[in-house]
């Protein structure tokens, strides 16, 4: 598979993302979802990247620990490296077969440990420890460890439920402290808003003065969440724009390399890989830079080095210029009560990068670009800001139907349910970059908010650029193509498969 910038397995899908650097090297372990019938036991596997465009594969990390083990299905955790060169692994532990006392199927948080550079990993199954007093036992996942050098000890945050309460507001990130990162001792929950039915794959950082606590929402909207702080122990204030990405993006955790903050989550696919199809668990993994603001609060965007693989003008005939201009800086889209666009006046790559810098009027209802769209840009998709909304929404035409008749066309939805971004859409100048590779579009208002999506149904089609109600001027239309050397590129060939025993019970190591 020839990929830049975005990772997917032959034949499988990316799950959870554990991210660890170390000596500039990004290793991201992953959840691997073959979607086999029956389930097969999931294991992590792993990639790793330099410059967070090529990924190569280094195999099976831990391996599912068979049938009749805790972890037939490792699940999501976190890495941590101690003085003495050894990495820990913590990662949640279940199997169907096993329930707990609420009748459903147990999680628990497991140790293994690594002494040869993440190589092979040894579990400890003396360490394994499940749900503390007040917690429901089917929910006890994603343990993320960390060292508090104040407090001169390990934190663990764990993905929990309350035993009782409103069933959809039992979330909590419950917490365990230790000394050893054998033995964990019970703490006071690290966040407990009594919002969400859980708060999944959560992570703590800290960025200049200011802590982040980020979590993934399992609930309504699914969606990768922040709250920050000036200490550790809170309280943490919910920004204004709380969300990194839309529906389609998600568990997205990070790492850090020279300064920067790197999230690494996943796109996910939709059911028979059509646009009205139900999302499902899994995907392509996708990466994003957060910056931090003068105020504290975060922007997203995708980082430079995917941006830098789209280089070649992607129009190449009479009338484009070389710096890949595809509709002219000065044109001007007026219509104070109706709607107008313009196209490219041919179809656009498969894959490219598209810049669109509209200098908006004051009282414009909506403005944007469109994605491959028929020639009379009727058809295709829309990415859309509306500016008395304050919102940046991906659409499609035509939507769904649900019969014959005109009236059953889902014309009364106003956008792709899920799909929607709050942002500041004053008059002036914004900046729409929108990354399409493949079925993947990563779209962008103002370096700063994202929303991720697919694009299935159509494959092709026009670029263009449309106003409704209002007036925008195009002081930047462009579009780049994959560079070329780019394109003829090898798929980057697997590293060696890490070492595995075939046999579960010889991965069981003494207690440490």
């Amino acid at each position: 598979m020839n990929q830049r910038g975005f990772y997917q397995p032959n034949g499988a899908w990316i799950g959870d993302v554990i991210p660890w650097q170390e000596d500039g090297v990004f290793h991201l372990f992953y959840l691997h979802e073959t979607r086999r019938s029956p389930k097969d036991g999931m294991p992590w596997r792993r990639v790793v990247t330099e410059n967070l465009v090529d990924f190569t594969e280094a195999g099976e990390a831990i391996s599912s620990g068979g049938p009749s083990a805790d972890d037939f299905n490792v699940y999501t955790g976190s890495i941590v490296l101690t003085g003495d060169g050894t990495h820990h692994a913590f990662y949640t532990g279940q199997n169907p077969a096993k329930t707990g006392a609420d009748g459903l199927a147990l999680q628990v948080v497991m140790h293994a440990t690594s002494v040869d550079g993440m190589a092979s990993w040894q579990r400890h199954p003396s360490d394994t420890f499940g749900a503390t007093a007040g917690y429901e036992t089917a929910d006890w996942r994603d343990p993320f460890v960390f060292w508090d050098d104040e407090a001169q000890l390990w934190r663990m945050l764990i993905t929990a439920r309350h035993a009782d309460g409103p069933a959809r507001r039992r979330g909590v990130i419950a917490q365990c402290t230790s000394r050893d990162l054998a033995t964990w001792e019970p703490a006071e929950p690290f966040w407990d808003p009594r919002r969400y039915i859980a708060h999944e794959c959560p992570e703590v950082f800290k960025i200049g003065d200011w802590w982040y606590l980020v979590s993934s929402e399992f609930s309504d909207a699914f969606t990768t969440r922040y709250r920050m702080s000036r200490s550790l122990h809170g309280p943490w204030l919910t920004p204004e724009h709380d969300t990194i990405d839309g529906r389609a993006f998600y568990a997205a955790k990070s790492a850090e390399r020279d300064g920067r903050r790197l999230f690494f989550g996943w796109i996910a696919s939709r059911e028979g890989a059509t646009d009205a199809g139900a999302w499902q668990w899994a995907g392509t993994m996708s990466v994003l830079e957060a910056e931090q603001r003068d105020d504290g609060t975060l922007a997203f965007h995708p980082a430079d080095e995917l941006r830098e693989t789209f280089s070649r003008p992607a129009f190449s005939q009479p009338g484009f210029s070389q710096s890949g201009e595809a509709i002219a800086s000065g044109t001007v889209l007026a219509v104070p009560d109706g709607y107008r666009d313009i196209l490219t006046s041919e179809d656009a790559p498969s894959s490219f990068r598209l810049r669109a810098r509209l200098d908006i009027a004051e009282g414009t209802t909506e403005v944007g670009v469109l994605l491959r769209a028929s020639a009379d840009g009727d058809e295709g998709y829309v990415l859309r800001l509306e500016p008395k909304r304050g919102r940046f929404v991906f659409d499609r035409w035509p939507r769904q139907s649900t019969g014959t008749e005109q009236w059953q066309i889902s014309g009364d939805v106003p956008f792709a349910v899920e799909l929607e971004r709050p942002c500041r859409l004053d008059a002036g100048e914004h900046e729409i970059e929108v990354i399409v590779d493949g079925d993947l579009c990563v779209a962008t208002v103002d370096n700063a908010t994202v929303l991720s999506t697919r694009l299935y149904d159509r494959p092709s089609g026009r670029l263009g650029v449309f106003v409704g109600e209002g007036a925008a001027t195009v002081t930047e239309f462009s579009v780049f193509a994959r560079d070329e050397r780019a394109d003829e590129r090898e798929p980057a060939a697997s590293a060696p498969e890490a070492t595995a025993l075939d046999d579960a019970d010889d991965l069981v190591a003494a207690t440490t």
